[in-house]
């Protein structure tokens, strides 16, 4: 007879009994997406994506993470599917301390308590994954120490398959975006967000890549009171981006031209992004002078000729040079490419692009209401691609299109305005596909992800 007590055994019970929860949940929506197949009527999309959303909602966890992610990127869902999706909250009750005590046991020893001098006994955060709690160290150090859920790794398995679920409704639904490579990439950078040994990783590589900037802060590991569920770091203090939404204008624009430089640093130089460019993980520091930049679970390391695509597609909006623009999709992994694709792709090209295109001081709506930006062109693009798609996104355009979005809103947020075209260029000096490979390959191997 098996022990109840194995691990093993309650992880695949916990897998199982979480696939059953989750499928009925999404049973119903799809119940209700068959209904209005057949019988139709006025507001079927809206219909559909709130059973969607609601069965979500009851799923909490992983999966609600994943929709609130794939909601963030205009180009694949409907706007009724967006606007519900967005509503979630990737929130979850805090462990209470005496699992607290076992989790922290189990990661560093039954003497975990005299490593800290303090430990705070009440979650400081607490989200989808896992939760933070705030400890001083011995030494005087105030650190945090995120610590990763129970049965985490058994809720992601389950979830992707009711995530391959979710968006083959999504495909049957609209038919203009084939989102097979979208799955996988999403797949791998959850289950990157459950590895904390990875996430320290990371944590060292934006540390070494940033280093040159005195005005962006990232947390330091504590790599001994560190395992593959538990990060201990130091703690930062900043207040958040949206206080500073009334700030005066020159403050503002300072804020989004250090934003800009913590996503598009990394980028241009090493060919590395922060994936999760939420507003929650940034905080102001100095009253507008600096940033820190939080959680490093989500980053994506491209291959070096990627980045060169992202800079020649530039270059092909920047002198509307329609070859170059073809040659850039290729590059980046579009499949099955003709003109009139292309011709599709270039309409949302244009639209990330238009900012850093503009040599001027500009907002980056630009005249357009922040909650309509990117509406009209994400339309436009759907409804073409109905016409000449689908097209299959490839796995590195997901979370640089995703990332590019949440940036973007944080400068609409900000009311932001600013030559988004010249910072731009001043990124892309001694630019080279070679010069970003031996970049990316030292600061790996410096982080310990070679």
């Amino acid at each position: 007879m098996s022990d109840p007590s194995d691990p093993e055994r309650n992880r695949l019970s916990g897998r199982i009994a979480r696939t059953a929860k989750v499928g009925a949940n999404l049973s119903g929506a799809g119940l209700t997406f068959a209904a209005q197949s057949i019988f139709g009527g006025d507001k079927g999309d809206e219909k559909i994506a709130k059973a969607m959303a609601a069965a979500l909602g009851k799923s909490k966890g992983p999966l609600m993470k994943v929709a609130q992610m794939v909601s963030t990127v205009p180009d694949l869902l409907p706007p009724e599917y967006a606007a519900e999706f967005a509503k979630l909250q990737a929130e979850a009750p805090a462990m209470g301390w005496p699992f607290v005590k076992r989790r922290m046991r189990a990661e560093l020893g039954p003497d975990w308590e005299a490593k800290f001098a303090s430990f705070g006994r009440e979650a400081a955060h607490a989200a989808s994954l896992g939760q933070v709690h705030d400890a001083v160290l011995h030494d005087g150090r105030r650190v945090a120490a995120k610590l990763q859920y129970p049965e985490m790794s058994s809720a992601v398995e389950s979830d992707i398959g009711q995530l391959r679920t979710l968006l083959g409704l999504f495909k049957r639904l609209d038919g203009s975006i084939d989102a097979d490579e979208m799955v996988e990439e999403i797949t791998d950078r959850l289950r990157e967000e459950l590895d904390y040994e990875r996430e320290l990783k990371h944590m060292i590589l934006y540390r070494d890549m940033l280093s040159d900037r005195p005005f962006i802060t990232c947390p330091e590991p504590v790599e001994d009171l560190s395992t593959a569920r538990l990060i201990t770091m130091t703690w930062l203090e900043g207040e958040r981006l949206l206080a500073f939404e009334s700030a005066p204008q020159e403050t503002r624009n300072r804020i989004a031209e250090m934003l800009f430089w913590t996503w598009w640093a990394p980028m241009n130089s090493y060919a590395v992004i922060h994936g999760d460019p939420h507003l929650g993980n940034y905080q102001v520091t100095g009253g507008g002078q600096g940033i820190n930049l939080l959680d490093f679970g989500c980053v994506r390391i491209f291959p070096p000729a990627f980045v060169a695509g992202v800079v020649d597609l530039y270059r092909a909006m920047l002198h509307d040079d329609f070859d170059a623009a073809y040659a850039a999709y290729e590059a980046w992994g579009f499949q099955n490419l003709s003109r009139d694709l292309v011709e599709v792709l270039n309409v949302w090209a244009r639209f990330i692009y238009g900012p850093i295109i503009d040599d001027r001081v500009r907002s980056v709506a630009d005249g357009v209401k922040p909650s309509e930006y990117g509406r009209r062109e994400a339309f436009r693009v759907r409804q073409l691609l109905k016409e000449k798609g689908p097209v299959k996104i490839p796995r590195e355009f997901v979370f640089m299109d995703r990332a590019a979005i949440g940036l973007g809103a944080a400068y609409l947020r900000l009311g932001a305005e600013i030559n988004f075209h010249r910072l731009f260029e001043e990124s892309l000096e001694g630019f080279s596909v070679e010069t970003v490979a031996a970049r990316q390959s030292a600061a790996l191997a410096k982080a310990g992800l070679a």
